[in-house]
C-alpha cells in the first residue's frame, strides 16, 4: 500500500515542475515571479515531507520572500512584459 506522504511528495514535485515550466515560458514578468513563488512553495512542501525542516525554513525565507520581493522591485524599475 502506498503511503500518503509519498503521494503528497509526488504531487508537490509535479506541481513544482509544472510551475517552473510556466515561469520560464511566461511573457508577463510579474506572473512569472508568481509562478516561481508557487514553485518554491511546492518544493518546500516536498522538502518538509523528506524531513528537512531546516532546509524548508531557509528555502521559504529566501525563495518565496526575499527573492520574489527583489524581483518585483527590479521589474518595477523596468518593463513588465518581455519584448520579443
Amino acid at each position: 500500500m502506498i503511503k500518503v506522504h509519498l503521494i503528497i511528495l509526488a504531487i508537490a514535485a509535479v506541481l513544482g515542475m509544472a510551475f517552473s515550466y510556466l515561469a520560464v515560458t511566461e511573457k508577463d514578468l510579474l506572473k512569472a515571479i508568481g509562478y516561481s513563488a508557487v514553485q518554491a512553495v511546492a518544493y518546500a512542501v516536498a522538502f518538509y515531507i523528506l524531513m528537512a525542516p531546516d532546509v524548508v525554513l531557509a528555502y521559504i525565507a529566501i525563495a518565496v520572500g526575499i527573492y520574489s520581493a527583489l524581483l518585483v522591485f527590479v521589474v518595477s524599475k523596468t518593463e513588465r512584459y518581455e519584448v520579443v
